[in-house]
């Protein structure tokens, strides 16, 4: 690939910082979507465990990148579809995290 590869190893860099910012339940305003939304939204959601699931993904997507970069993206057949399926597996776990785990309890239910 004609990347260079300093570009590549600070964008792993840049994601393993906003990964670690978020994973110690900071850095809700990374989030998109969330920052945006109004508060009656966000108070929908458990803002710490939120972070943490999206910091994990991040990690994972700098993990996966890195890994990438170390072969200059030019990957083992026997690894080649980590790129596409591990990205996009990634990003398809932590969608569905965020919108079941990291949702608070109705009121609603718990007075039945």
């Amino acid at each position: 690939m004609n990347i260079p590869m300093p570009i590549c190893w600070s964008v792993v860099g840049l994601l393993a910082a906003f990964s670690l910012i978020l994973l110690a339940g900071k850095g809700s305003w990374l989030i998109a979507g969330y920052n945006t939304s109004t508060r009656e939204k966000k108070q929908k959601y458990n803002e710490k465990r939120l972070c943490r699931v999206v910091g994990g993904g991040i990690g994972i997507l700098a993990i996966i990148i890195g890994v990438a970069a170390f072969y200059h993206f030019e990957l083992p057949s026997s690894i080649s579809w980590i790129i596409p399926w591990g990205i996009l597996g990634t990003i398809v776990v932590v969608e569905v995290l965020a919108s079941t785990i990291c949702k608070k309890k109705s009121s609603s239910t718990h007075q039945q």
